[in-house]
């Protein structure tokens, strides 16, 4: 009975466990009619991983998921298979390079790879991090290679499978000529292992791209004006045929900005919040408006935008929306906020069960000030540069 592999056809994590197979001889079979964004939302395919990730394995003794989870099983069903080293030592320097593969290439790929291709909100800070990690990683990885032809060994084993479907993505989607030029001995590794007859199977013949994709424009968005322009032209066309039609029929048809709600409270500006930072990755000094933060890195941004409001506001998601921005495009960064409350105060149980909001300076927008107006919709549009600096990072609570 073959094993079911729940995925694309080019989903070059399933190609982990499709090349093992070949290697093992284990049968693996495709779902059929597997589509992305669909397949994986069925109550079918939730039952059997409740966070409906791909690919999955549908295996005798239950579904398995994780890729490098899915390879691993598919290289043991075979006793004695060089895949996974002959020695202690051997299997260890195996899941070393694994561990490496993951968290060293393909992460900083992922990175560099969605706001390309509009996954997510291009920030060139983040994206020259994600691009000087990946090189740090292909430098070692060159070095090790300059004296190896594959990873463990004299032979492929599972971590030479997974690490070149990671070099895979980058190589086709992102990495050009002249930036893997730069790692000559990661170059030839590359080319040997995609054009093994096991490997070619799978992915067939392999083209590296020419060019990086272009950043997504920001000022894409244009159609919802054309949308209101449009609606503004027709209501008009129409009035020459019909009578005039009373004002609140015709402000149906035309979109209108929504005017300030006297019950909405905005609130803003987190002050001093150190105390419970204390031993994360970066230090934290006070200013009289802001948080300024020293980082090590870019990569922390995502570790600051959970602590500001993680999981001690989720009692609040009813009643609050919150907008967080981490700007400056070096450190030391600032931190700036916006709060939206139900009703005129912050509701009382937010303030007692989220422990840590009375340690912020609380300011109440003035919706009658039309500079403090245009910095809430600047806040809310993730407006670069904000208040003529560099916007690093975004992110809301909703």
């Amino acid at each position: 009975m073959a094993l079911v592999l729940h995925a694309g056809k080019t989903n070059k994590n399933a190609f982990k466990t499709l090349i093992v197979a070949e290697y093992t001889g284990v049968k693996v079979e495709l779902a059929p009619d597997f589509e992305m964004g669909v397949t994986n939302k069925t109550p079918e395919y939730l039952k059997l991983n409740p966070i409906g990730k791909v690919p999955l394995l549908e295996t005798p003794d239950g579904p398995i998921f994780e890729s490098n989870a899915i390879a691993r099983y598919v290289a043991r069903l075979k006793a004695d298979n060089p895949l996974i080293g002959s020695s202690l030592i051997d299997y260890a320097h195996i899941e070393q390079w694994i561990d490496f593969g993951s968290l060293e290439i393909d992460a900083n790929i992922i990175s560099w790879f969605r706001p390309r291709f509009g996954y997510a909100v291009y920030l060139p800070p983040a994206e020259e991090a994600a691009i000087s990690a990946l090189k740090r990683a292909l430098g070692a990885l060159n070095t090790h290679l300059a004296s190896n032809t594959y990873l463990v060994g004299h032979f492929v084993t599972l971590a030479d499978i997974i690490v070149t479907c990671n070099l895979f993505f980058g190589f086709t989607k992102l990495m050009t000529k002249s930036f893997t030029s730069e790692f000559p001995h990661v170059e030839r590794y590359f080319w040997t292992l995609v054009n093994q007859p096991k490997f070619k199977k799978v992915l067939g013949d392999v083209k590296q791209t020419e060019s990086v994709p272009p950043v997504p424009s920001a000022k894409k968005p244009s159609q919802p004006k054309e949308t209101k322009s449009k609606a503004k032209e027709e209501p008009k066309k129409e009035a020459k045929k019909e009578p005039a039609k009373p004002k609140a029929e015709a402000a149906e048809e035309v979109e209108e900005a929504p005017k300030p709600n006297p019950r909405i409270l905005l609130i803003c500006c987190p002050q001093v919040i150190w105390y419970w930072m204390t031993g994360r990755d970066f230090t934290l000094t006070q200013r009289p408006t802001s948080v300024r933060l020293l980082l090590k890195d870019s990569g922390t941004c995502t570790i600051l935008r959970d602590i500001l409001f993680g999981s001690r506001m989720d009692l609040a998601r009813k009643y609050a929306f919150g907008k967080m921005l981490v700007i400056g495009s070096e450190p030391p960064f600032k931190v700036k906020g916006l709060w939206l409350f139900r009703g005129q105060e912050i509701p009382p149980f937010v303030m007692e069960e989220c422990y840590d909001m009375e340690l912020y300076n609380w300011t109440k927008v003035d919706l009658s000030d039309e500079n403090q107006k245009e910095r809430v919709n600047q806040m809310i549009e993730d407006q670069e540069p904000f208040e003529g600096e560099a916007l690093l990072d975004a992110k809301c609570f909703k």
